[in-house]
Parts: C-alpha cells; structure tokens; sequence
C-alpha cells in the first residue's frame, strides 16, 4: 500500500514537473526562513533558562529626585549600600550580589590584553547563579582581595594547557597582582551575564554603607520565596521613605524579575537586552512566510485538481473511497513537505553563519541536531502538509465519478474564487512586509544621519587608565606631529552615552531644591574635539582645570596639566568649578543662554562655581529618550581619550597612533574603536532587525512571485485554446497579454488597498518607541505598490507573452 502510494506521488511529480519545482521551491524556502528565524527567537526566548534560581533573583532599579513633586530619574545601576543594608534589614532577602563590568588591562608574561568582559562580583555571586565551576571552591573563590575566576576558554587563551589555578595575572595598570582561584565553563550564549575573568568585587570597595545616591553597581538580590517580589516593594518604599526624611531627595528602589530583564526590561545591564516587540515582529514574520508558501501549495494544488479530476474519477469506479483519497493527497503534501524540510536542514545548516553575523549571536550548529529543534522541524512538516494537503485533498476526494468522467466537471469546476483569496492573502502579508521594511529603514537611516548636535566622524575612541594621566601631555604633544591628527582630548565619557548622574542647585533655590542632572568630567580640548556647538559664554581654559582641583593633588591622584600627578606650590584656596550647561539645563533653571552665564551653581551641594558657556542640546542618550539637562565641567580623572582625525590617510594615522601609544604606555595594549561605532551600538537590536527584515521581506517577495508564476503559467496553459481562437480572429499580442494579466493585476491591486492601513497602523505604533522619529512617509507606500505591481507584470507578463507567441494552429488542432 505505501509503494503504491509512493509510486503514485513520485509519478505525479514527474508528470507535473513544473507544478512540483514550484511547491518543493517554495516549501524549501518558507521552511528554511522560518527555521532561521525560529532559531533567532527560541534562542532569545531561552534566555537565562538554565538559572536553577532564576525565579528567585531580582534586580534592583533606582528611581531618584530632588524635592516632593519632582520628575523620577530611573535606572538599572545602584550605590553599593544597597545590598548589604537590604539584606540585612529585611528577612525576605536570602543573599545578595554586586556586580560592575570596568574594563581592564590584563596581563601575563609576554601576553597582554585589554579585557572588555571583566566583572567584579561579590563572594556570594555563585549563591544566586548557575555558573558550572571546573576548578576552584564555589564558596571561598572570591572570598577576600584580589581573586580571579577566569572561564575556560579565558585559561586557555593565558595559560594554554597549564593549570591556572594558584597562578597570578597582573591586572590594572597599577601592578596589581590576582591570583586565579578557580576556571569555570564558559559563560552560555543565552545568559545575560558573560564575563571572561570574575574577580572579587572586595578588591574594589569594602562592604560600603554609607551613601545611597551614588550608583556604580549592579545590585541582585535572591529572595526567599517568588511571591516577594509582590510583598518586599511596599517595605522597601516605606524604609526609604523614613532613610530620605528631612533631605530633600526622594530615593525608592524596585524589583526587576531577573528572568524578565532580557526581553521586557527598558533599562540596560551588563548586556543589551532585545525587546520583546521585535520578537513578535520576528515570530509574525516567520509565520507569514510559512504562511505564504503553504498557500502557493495550495493554490497551484487547487489550479491543477482539473487535471487529476479523471484520475479521482476512475479510482472511485475501481473502489478507492473519499477517506482512502484523502489519505494519497495528504500524503503526497506530506512527501513534499518532508523532502523540502530536509533540504531546509542543509539550507540552515549553510546559512547559519549568516544569520550569526546579521543577529549579532553565537547559535551554535549542534542546536540543529537537537530534539527539541528537530521536534520542532517534524511539528512544522506535519502542520504544513495538513494546511497545504487538506483542502485539495477534501475537494478531489469529494469529486463525483459519472459526472467527472463525463467531463461535467472540467466545465463547472476550478477553485477560482479560493485561489483568488488566498493570492491576495498572500500579497497582502508581502505588501505589509515590505512598507514595514522601508518605513523601519527609513526611521534607522534618520537615526543613524540625524543632526546630534556634535560630530561623531572621524573620531577615534581609545581607553585609557589614570596610569596615562602623567604621560597626557606628552601623548598629545606627540600625536599633534602628524598633519592627520586635528585636536585630543580626554573625558570619563564620550558624548555618545553620558550616564552619570549630578544634582545641582542655583543660588535661587533652597537647600532642598536640585536639579538632576547628567554630567561629563571633562578637558578644554572636549568641545573642540566633539564639535558641540558652544552658543553662549567661552569654553573652559587650562586655568580652569587648574582652579578646580584641590590642594592636595598627592591624596587624590589627580592630574595636573604640565605637573602630573602631584601638589601644585601655593595652592590652597578652596576649588572653583566653572561650569558649562545645555541648553536644557540653562531653561530648566529659568535662564536663557546668556542669562546663564556669570550665575553661581552648586554641584551635588559640595562643589561651588560659576556657569562660564551654554552649548547647543545634543543626543548624549539614544534617540528612544529626549535630551534632559547636563553639566559638564572640568576634571582630570578621565577614562577615555578622544582623537579627532582627518580621515584621508586612515590606515597609517592608525598605525601611527599605535605607535605613539606603545612609546607612551607599552604597559598599556593599544585598543581603540570609531565613535560613530560606539554610536551604532546603542541601536543594536534595531539594527540587527532591519537587516533580518530586508531579507526576509524579500524572501516573502519572492515566494509570492514564485507562486504567481505557476499560477499564471497554469492559467495560460488552460486558456491556450481561447488564446489560439483570439490571435486568430485578429487579436495582437500585446491584447492577448493584458487579457491575461488584467485579473492578476486587479487581485494586486485589491491586495495594496487592504496591505498598506494595516502596515500604516504598526509602524505607527513601532515608532511611538522613539522620542525622535519619522512622519510616515508616503511615498512608501506608492514605491511598494509600484514594486510589486512592476514585479507582479513581469511574472505573468513572461508567461502571457511565451502564450500569445505560440502557433494558434498548433494549439487549435491539438486535443
């Protein structure tokens, strides 16, 4: 019975090759974009799943202002006296972690790295996480001092086949020596806290209790029991309420589901999250090709029953029945189905590589091989070959012997009005794919080009440890010997992403009063260098630099320009800041940009100055967020060092940088990346989305056009006698081909008119993410009505013309 049933499938297929190509195509394709794409979202979906006490982990967000009715400051970073005072003043709180992720210098021997994966974490970190540990002890790893865990293939990369445990990495650039306590596996693909090297957060602060405001950590607690994340919140905004009495700030402190954090949280951790919109938007995607290629099935299955309607004819007169029937054209789907999936596997399996690079992820190859994703592909094949088989199968079966075999049916019967629908369906889910794919392009290219108010071009971002301040003059005066090399200048944060947060008070308002505020250390070479736009007053001078610092330069380790690190001779007055403020700031405050200057403010009420200069608004923050007011002011205790370039001769400036940078600090390994990459990176899951929607957009294209073209190929087939008959009676080519598309282009039409409200209303809703964003521009639409209208023309306009060309003697005189 299965041999006859494969013999009959196989000889189907060869008899309609074309009908088949076009199916087995098809299905190949759909399969393999939704396999690619599923992959994406189960991956994204499996986030942290293996944390045995992920329910049970919450992270703690900061939300802060200043004065009763003031505007709530939140973010995801906290002081480090939050987790020792929670856990010890509420029982609910079983232990608690604290994380921060500088990067560092790391070296050993003759190897030398600059680490961007470093975390500081205290002892208590293998408590909460599910970290496998390899070597080392889980409980005293990072219990004291200047203790290391490094992931395996960290170990790897220092001590090759030698065991690192008991060994010691230099890290820093103060020669501080770690030893490696433990090697532990490598930090999973699906984990939303990956480090290569763990140290022991007590290396950096001792258990601190004594500010709230500060935040310079991450902050974990592990509950008790899930159902504290409803009762803990009201204790903690009550205990803060009494903590912040009488100080003229309000500070409460919420909890995050840590299992949430990476797809619903707005606030960054230690890595980007995805938003959970664009994981529907991917998911929906992945079902419209599916969608699309099982309703071409369908449609050409429909097109050709004429063709198999003798056959159904003579099988019911020799005994088959409806549910024997059924059972054939299903299994020819099936057959179908499961040839296309295996080519699928190969697809994915060589495209992979592909879709790492566009998603920004490490899948590895094995998760094909796995049951859960083979279940998957099985449960995929089945859906499909029901949804695709049944229909046919239902209308072939049902087909009545005498009046087939009579021909009746051939005169009455076709699927006309079905295929009809489902080909508008199946324009409609590519028309939306494709105005979505332009308005998002559209709203990334007005991102990536919008004015931001300083000038991110040719702008080279190397970190740099306080270890460089006593070489900074020299490093400049170096690098100003090259012609290519325009302006420098040193800062604790690039005008890309200014997160520090400030509070100032002008002499106007009371001790309670304060303005939160962004805020940026910076050098007189920052504006200069950036290209922020200074609209009132001057730029700070070396004399400012100078006057803000303290007498005693030795305790502090600041920086002096032209001094290094040391006391300045007969400086002993109190510090002056002068200030620099945005425009935001200068109108928050009351004054206009010339008003501003010459007005005395306080810094975080401990630091006094004066406004010198107003700098136009610019984007410090991604463009999901309005620009709020900032301060900038003068400070030697940098982490990054700006250098403004020509651009004309990139690779040898860069060579030369490197040079001057390894005759400065050859203790320090060159790094450095573009700041308009830095830039790009806080658009990542944008980004990483447009690309994965330019492809599979056109993929939903072409498989609406492949199915279009059998159809149309079908059609003209049909009506060869009709074609015949009119060419005779005199009609053109050029009329018969209209006659032939004219019905296309009319379903095309119905299809933009029901596509582009529906594409209109979720991009409305996609940009409302944006405080920056797009009008909607119209001309979108028309250019994907145009686009598929002149794609749809030429699909059927080749087989309508190959039909009107042929012999109208031949095609009359053949039965």
């Amino acid at each position: 019975m299965i041999g006859h049933w494969l013999f009959t499938s196989v000889r189907n297929m060869r008899k309609y090759p074309l009908v088949a190509g076009i199916n087995l195509l098809g299905l190949t394709i759909g399969l393999s974009a939704c396999l690619l794409i599923s992959l994406f979202v189960l991956h994204e979906l499996s986030y942290d799943d293996f944390e045995i006490n992920g329910p049970r982990i919450a992270r703690v967000d900061m939300e802060y202002g200043f004065g009763a009715g003031a505007a709530m400051q939140r973010g995801s970073a906290t002081s480090t006296k939050v987790a020792t005072t929670f856990k010890r003043v509420f029982p609910e709180i079983e232990s608690a972690v604290r994380m921060t992720d500088p990067n560092r210098i790391v070296v050993y021997r003759d190897k030398q790295f600059w680490e961007r994966h470093f975390l500081y974490a205290d002892s208590s970190f293998f408590d909460l996480f599910s970290f496998r540990l390899l070597e080392g002890d889980r409980h005293s790893a990072l219990s004291g001092p200047n203790k290391v865990v490094l992931t395996e293939s960290t170990a790897r990369r220092y001590f090759g086949i030698e065991d690192p445990v008991g060994k010691q990495l230099m890290i820093g650039t103060d020669s501080v020596y770690y030893q490696v306590t433990g090697v532990m596996a490598d930090c999973p693909s699906n984990s939303q806290i990956k480090f290569d090297l763990l140290a022991s957060f007590s290396t950096l602060y001792e258990n601190q209790d004594n500010a709230w405001l500060p935040h310079n950590c991450f902050t974990y607690l592990l509950l008790k029991d899930p159902k504290d994340f409803t009762t803990l919140p009201p204790k903690i905004a009550a205990f803060m309420k009494t903590e912040m009495k009488g100080r003229g700030m309000v500070i409460n402190f919420l909890l995050e589901p840590f299992l949430r954090i990476h797809l619903h949280s707005d606030y960054p951790g230690l890595e980007p999250g995805t938003s959970i919109v664009y994981i529907y938007i991917l998911a929906g995607v992945a079902l419209l090709i599916l969608v699309i290629a099982c309703f071409t099935y369908i449609n050409l299955s429909t097109a050709r029953s004429i063709d198999r309607a003798r056959e159904v004819g003579i099988r019911k007169v020799a005994g088959a029945s409806a549910g024997g029937l059924f059972r054939q054209f299903v299994g020819e789907s099936f057959l179908i189905c499961a040839i296309a999936a295996l080519l699928s596997l190969v697809v994915v399996l060589l495209t992979l590589p592909l879709l790492n690079r566009l998603s920004d992820r490490r899948l590895p190859v094995a998760v094909l091989f796995s049951a859960p994703f083979l279940a998957l592909v099985l449960v995929i094949v089945t859906a499909v070959s029901i949804l695709a088989g049944a229909y046919p199968a239902i209308v072939l079966s049902r087909y009545h012997p005498v009046k087939v075999l009579k021909g009746a049916f051939a005169k009455t019967s076709g699927g006309q009005s079905l295929r009809r629908v489902l080909m508008v369906f199946q324009f409609v889910l590519s028309v939306f794919l494709l105005v979505s794919t332009f308005i998002m392009r559209r709203q990334l290219n007005y991102i990536q080009h919008k004015r931001l108010g300083y000038d991110r071009d040719h702008v080279v971002e190397m970190p740099m440890g306080r270890h460089l301040l006593t070489h900074l003059d020299y490093m400049k005066a170096e690098l100003l010997t090259n012609p290519e090399v325009i302006s420098l200048s040193h800062c604790t944060e690039s005008p890309v992403s200014i997160s520090a947060s400030y509070s100032i008070r002008s002499t106007s308002m009371s001790a309670e009063q304060k303005l939160a505020v962004a805020g940026n250390p910076i050098d007189p070479d920052f504006i200069p260098t950036t290209g922020i736009h200074l609209i009132a007053g001057n730029n700070i001078t070396p004399e400012d630099m100078r006057d803000a610092q303290p007498a005693d330069f030795t305790a502090t380790g600041i920086w002096v320009p032209g001094k290094g690190i040391g006391a300045v001779p007969g400086n002993t007055i109190t510090p002056v800041l002068h200030f620099i403020l945005n425009e935001s700031a200068a109108r928050t405050l009351g004054w206009s940009p010339q008003e501003a200057i010459g007005k005395r403010l306080f810094l975080d009420s401990t630091r006094s100055g004066y406004v010198k200069g107003v700098v136009e608004d610019f984007h410090y923050q991604s463009l999901h967020f309005g620009i709020r007011p900032l301060i900038l002011f003068p400070e030697m205790r940098g982490r990054k060092l700006l250098v403004r370039i020509t651009g004309r001769h990139l690779p040898e400036t860069i060579a030369f940088l490197a040079s001057k940078w390894k005759n400065a600090v050859p203790e320090i390994p060159f790094e450095y990346h573009f700041l308009d990459e830095a830039f790009n990176e806080l658009y990542a899951s944008e980004l990483r989305l447009g690309k994965i929607m330019d492809l599979f957009s056109a993929v939903a294209i072409a498989l609406a056009c492949l199915g279009l073209f059998g159809l149309a190929s079908y059609s003209a087939k049909q009506r060869v006698k009709e074609i015949g008959i009119r060419k005779v009676l005199g009609a053109p080519v050029s009329g018969v081909v209209l006659l032939l598309s004219a019905g296309f282009m009319q379903l095309v039409l119905l299809s933009l008119l029901i596509a582009f409200p529906l594409a209109w209303w979720a991009m409305s809703q996609w940009l409302e993410e944006f405080a920056y964003r797009i009008a909607i521009p119209w001309w979108s639409f028309l250019l994907a009505g145009v686009l598929v209208m002149s794609i749809t023309l030429m699909t059927v306009g080749i087989q309508a013309v190959r039909a009107a060309m042929l012999n109208p003697v031949k095609t009359l005189r053949a039965e």
